[in-house]
Order: C-alpha cells, then sequence, then structure tokens
C-alpha cells in the first residue's frame, strides 16, 4: 500500500488541477523477485524464457534481461523491439501465419529457434536458410491430443486449432527435414526439438504435473521412432492467474519439486527443457489506477465512472471477470502525508457529488460502450469523487492487449517503481 501512495504522490506532484490522475504503475523489484525465485525453484535441466508478448515495455524487459535465460517473439515487430532494447539476449520466435520477411529477419538475426507451425512454414524456412546459404535452428511445434487431462478456460490444443502441427504430419515434416540440402555436411535447417503448449491459464499444479508427463512421453515415443538425438523440449508457459481470488496462487515451489521427481521418473535429465511464461512473470507487478469522476445511481444501481476505461486496461474485459482493486480515499492520502494533489480532488468536488457508503458499485470507465466494465456490483466501505480505483495484477496483457485509439482519449501515465 505505502509504495502506492508513494508512486501516486509522485505522479500527481506536478499535475494539472484540472487533470484527474489515470496510470500504470509497475513495481520492478517485486518483478525482480518473483522472477528470480521463478528460476532458482526450477530443476537443474530447465530454463525460463520470458513470453513478451505478455508486457513488452523496455524497462520490463531491462528488469528481466538478467534473470531469464531468453526471450520469446511472437511476430517480426516483436523480434525487432527485443533485440533493439537487449541485444545480447537470446530470442525464440512462435506463432502461426509468420511472414516469409519475419522468417527472414529471424534466420539472419541467428535467433536461438524457430517454432516451426505448419509444413508450409517448414518449406518457407528450408528455402530462405538455401537462397541465403545460412543456418537455423527450429522446433516443431505438435498439437497432440491432451489424452483426458480436463481442459482449462483457454486450451491451444489436443483439438482442432490453428496453433501446431497435426500429428499425422509429423512423418512428412521429418522426411522434408532428412531430404533438405547440407552445407559443410551440416543440415541448413537443424531439429533441435518439440514445442508442445496446448494450454492456457493453467492454475491446478496436479493437472499441469500430468500435462508435463504427456508432454515427456510423446517426447520420447518420438525420438525413439525417428531415431532422433534431440536435446530440447520447449513446454510452452500458461501458468494462469486467478483474478477472481488473487490469493489462490498457483504453487510454483511445488510444481518445480515434483516436476524434478517427473524428470528422474521419466528419464528427461539429459534434455533442456525450457518454459516460456508471461502472464504468471508480469501479472503481480503492474497496478492501473483511476481517478473517479462521477458517482451516479442508474436503475436502481450506483456506478463509479473512472479517468480510463478498457480502452486502457482490457484485461477484465478480455477475461470476463470482476477485476481486483482497492480504494484510496482521499482522508487516507492526506493522513498519510504523500503531498497527493488534494487540488485535483477539491476541483473534481466542487458540486454536491455523492458519496457511497456501504454500498455495491459497479466500476467503468469514459467510453461510449456499456462494455467498458471493469468490475460489477462491488461492495465498498466508502467512495467519492476524487477517490482512486487501483487495479492490481495489470502487469500482463493490459495495456498492451488495449484497444488504445478508441475515442481518441489521453495514454495513461506509466511509471516505473
Amino acid at each position: 500500500m505505502d509504495n502506492i501512495i508513494s508512486a501516486i504522490s509522485t505522479l500527481t506532484s506536478d499535475q494539472d488541477p484540472h487533470s484527474p490522475l489515470c496510470a500504470y504503475i509497475y513495481d520492478l523489484q517485486q518483478l525482480k523477485s518473483h522472477a528470480s525465485a521463478m528460476v532458482n525453484a526450477l530443476p537443474s535441466n530447465c530454463e525460463l524464457y520470458y513470453a513478451a508478448k505478455a508486457n513488452p515495455e523496455a524497462e520490463v524487459l531491462e528488469a528481466l534481461a538478467p534473470i531469464v535465460q531468453g526471450f520469446e517473439a511472437a511476430s517480426g515487430g516483436e523480434l525487432n523491439w527485443l533485440h533493439e532494447c537487449q541485444p545480447q539476449v537470446p530470442l525464440i520466435f512462435g506463432g502461426p501465419g509468420k511472414l516469409m520477411s519475419e522468417l527472414s529477419q529471424a534466420i539472419d538475426l541467428n535467433i536461438d529457434a524457430i517454432h516451426v507451425e505448419s509444413l508450409t512454414e517448414l518449406r518457407r524456412i528450408l528455402l530462405l536458410c538455401q537462397q541465403k546459404q545460412r543456418h537455423c535452428r527450429i522446433l516443431l511445434r505438435m498439437n497432440i491430443a491432451l489424452e483426458g487431462i480436463e481442459e482449462t478456460r483457454l486450451t491451444m490444443g489436443g483439438k482442432p486449432t490453428p496453433f501446431g502441427i497435426d500429428v499425422c504430419e509429423l512423418d512428412s515434416a521429418i522426411d522434408l527435414l532428412r531430404q533438405q540440402p547440407r552445407l559443410s555436411n551440416q543440415p541448413l535447417v537443424e531439429l533441435v526439438g518439440f514445442h508442445f503448449h496446448l494450454m492456457s491459464h493453467q492454475l491446478d499444479v496436479d493437472r499441469h504435473l500430468a500435462l508435463m508427463a504427456l508432454y515427456f512421453s510423446t517426447f520420447n515415443t518420438w525420438c525413439q521412432q525417428y531415431d532422433l538425438n534431440l536435446s530440447l523440449l520447449n513446454v510452452g508457459g500458461g501458468i494462469g492467474v486467478n483474478y477472481a481470488d488473487p490469493q489462490q496462487v498457483f504453487d510454483w515451489s511445488r510444481f518445480c519439486i515434483e516436476l524434478e521427481q517427473l524428470i528422474t521418473k521419466m528419464h528427461m535429465n539429459k534434455v533442456k527443457i525450457r518454459f516460456e511464461c508471461g502472464r504468471f512473470v508480469t501479472a503481480a507487478m503492474g497496478y492501473y489506477v483511476m481517478q473517479v469522476l462521477d458517482i451516479k445511481k442508474n436503475h436502481g444501481q450506483w456506478f463509479a465512472i473512472g479517468h480510463g476505461g478498457t480502452h486502457h486496461f482490457r484485461t477484465p474485459a478480455a477475461q470476463d471477470h470482476n477485476h481486483p482493486f482497492f480504494i484510496l480515499n482521499q482522508d487516507v492520502l492526506a493522513a498519510n502525508k504523500q503531498g497527493c494533489s488534494s487540488t485535483t480532488a477539491s476541483t473534481l468536488n466542487d458540486v454536491n457529488t455523492p458519496t457511497l457508503n456501504n454500498q455495491q458499485v459497479t466500476l467503468v470507465g469514459q467510453l461510449c460502450t456499456p462494455k467498458d466494465v471493469l468490475a460489477k456490483q462491488q461492495y465498498v466501505q466508502k467512495l467519492a469523487v476524487g477517490d482512486y480505483l487501483v487495479f492490481t495484477h495489470a502487469g500482463a496483457y493490459a495495456w498492451n492487449i488495449s484497444h488504445q485509439h478508441f475515442l481518441m482519449h489521453a495514454a495513461p501515465k506509466r511509471l516505473f517503481m
């Protein structure tokens, strides 16, 4: 709480009294501590890549670069950005529908690996490497059956999806690789492993361990079946965040302890096992702050309208949940003597506005759409115009996935603590 009060104080210290606050606050120390704990808990033959799509802010990348083993990109734009921000950090490139120009760019950058999503994509990579007379490393992303493992609320494989290669096409993929031209007696395109990423929003440790067992078993079977000596298995990310109950956190420590036992049991000790997590790495370090502009009653329900909305913070709309939040009242800020902009609050309250006490209220933004809702019918002890709504767990898939130009509102301020 104190660090958020201090951050709001910083943001409002030179603020126009007629301009209410709307901001993202990122706690980089929390991020570093959490990411370090994740890496340290992993078994010795495992590594953590950061899926930058979750939050590609330059300051976030700088904080994570010394901790994680690399970054994952999902577009040519992300490849450029990641290489520009942290050129020393290894990169991998995934996602369906890669452009020829993006594949060419990945080969030229000599990234660690390209995750191949289709036979067409594999043929394009083979053609580019032959034209350039360059080597590249690939993983085949495979869409395998879930074999009785319960799905999460966002399942990306085990059924018809745009992601990965169907198992029935694996023979063809292996044949293409074996028939390719060679350079200096080495394959132009080197298959170094497989990539599986069937689930996202995973909250259950046991279910994720069952998924790892399926991945390991499939990897071992294919290595034996095709006489492959592969060094790498990418098991994706997909560890979720429980926005409805943020106190219920995926037990990463327990997962890693039991993962190590599973690795030994299934003879995977000599294989590098790579995770590429995003949301679970950065979500908790972010806060989205809206200052309350208006409080009104409509058809028997209270609404608090904040300075901002889902055009800045699309997470609750995208995930269809009531986002966790807390309120910083003006009296709390004054009591902490943090010098927050009381002038702004008094300007907002220059007319008679209602104050809510022990009421349910829906928290909305400024957009001209009834879908601009961040949390519905939430109990508040006290809420007044000029108070601050602080939405927690706003560090992943938030500002960067939002429809930022809708209605042409100004962007939120950003503060990296």
